[in-house]
């Protein structure tokens, strides 16, 4: 385990864009998206809300409400549903968004 994450026990899912990613828990999303795609860490955010970057939609609960944040400052768990990524982290998870398979639920 690397000293970016904060220290967690099991992988979470997660639906990004209708594919399921599996990411640690007790990480804020940005940092969990990076375990899934590390080209994150490269990438041009500044990890403190600033950029606006990594500005997201998404659904805690899959009937619940969509909202806004940033993947810098929201902590994911199990479940959450991401409908918009911002063109910077959408670009940076192509890939692992192509590979990953299609959330059935």
């Amino acid at each position: 385990m690397s000293d970016f994450y904060q220290p967690f026990d099991k992988l979470i899912p997660i639906v990004v864009l209708g594919k399921r990613l599996e990411v640690p828990e007790n990480n804020i999303l940005l940092r969990q998206l990076q375990y899934v795609c590390p080209e994150i860490g490269m990438g041009k955010y500044c990890w403190n809300g600033e950029c606006r970057y990594c500005e997201i939609s998404y659904q805690v609960e899959r009937d619940g409400p969509r909202v806004g944040g940033l993947a810098c400052l929201v902590k994911a768990r199990a479940g959450l549903r991401i409908s918009k990524l911002a063109f910077e982290l959408k670009y940076n998870l192509r890939e692992a968004l192509r590979s990953a398979p299609n959330d059935d639920g």
